[in-house]
């Protein structure tokens, strides 16, 4: 992606290149109606969004996509720019054309997040950016306290606005030998020693009587009372109550 030239039909080396000076002149035609100048001005300023286009590079977008997405923050940023700001088009521009882009990132994402999670989410990027402008740690527990919300909504709404990760995604590369992310994966329910456990109580089990096993199945694996155990097995349920404490006992000395 990074060789192409061609973007959404547009050969990006011969786009054209404004001075600061024709752009204020370009801008004051435009808002004055000139439909020739906002032609010109918004094809002399392609070259901002191809930049800022660049790094999005790595999120595996449609190049042609997110070159359109950054053309409509362009235009939305010239329909909103006023010549009072006194600030250069661009300054003005690169934010609402960057906020277009990942506006289209972040709706075209498979993972629907919803707008509440997502505005919360942006005021904390908000006050945890004011936070490091003071020169302090923005921790959660400082931006939940200066949202004055909980901790685990601060956690939640960063974790729902971030990119989701492939397991199979690199997260070491040296000599050739890649490890990804799911080689970090691991079933701890399947663990060496719990399957060793599950090995020691099979065998334990199978020692028993087949009343014994009976019993047990009917108790732990159906629910079953002693109650209706004993009219199952046809024992009263004296004897199922011996029997289970038998076994259970046997078990507990086979796998100890």
């Amino acid at each position: 992606m990074l060789s192409k030239v061609i973007i959404c039909g547009v050969d990006t080396t011969g786009l054209p290149k404004l001075t600061a000076q024709e752009n204020e002149v370009l801008m004051e035609k435009l808002k004055k109606g000139d439909r020739a100048a906002r032609d010109t001005f918004i094809v002399g300023n392609m070259r901002l969004v191809l930049s800022l286009v660049k790094r999005f590079w790595a999120k595996n977008a449609n190049a042609d996509d997110v070159f359109q997405a950054g053309c409509v923050g362009l235009i939305k940023a010239i329909d909103n720019f006023d010549l009072r700001f006194g600030v250069k088009f661009s300054t003005y521009a690169v934010p609402m054309i960057l906020g277009e882009i990942k506006r289209f990132l972040r709706d075209g994402n498979s993972l629907r997040v919803s707008r509440s999670i997502r505005d919360t989410a942006y005021r904390i990027l908000k006050v945890r950016e004011a936070i490091e402008g003071r020169d302090e740690e923005a921790t959660i527990e400082k931006i939940a306290a200066e949202m004055q919300v909980k901790e685990r909504e601060v956690v939640y709404a960063l974790d729902a606005i971030s990119d989701p990760v492939s397991i199979y995604d690199p997260v070491y590369n040296k000599t050739g030998d890649t490890l990804t992310l799911v080689d970090q994966l691991c079933d701890e329910s399947q663990s060496d020693e719990i399957w060793t456990e599950h090995v020691a109580l099979r065998e334990a089990i199978e020692r028993l009587t087949e009343r014994e096993r009976k019993i047990l199945m009917l108790r732990y694996y159906e629910g079953k009372t002693q109650t209706e155990i004993s009219a199952e097995v046809g024992i009263s349920q004296a004897q199922v109550s011996r029997l289970e404490k038998n076994a259970l006992g046997a078990i507990r000395r086979e796998i100890s």
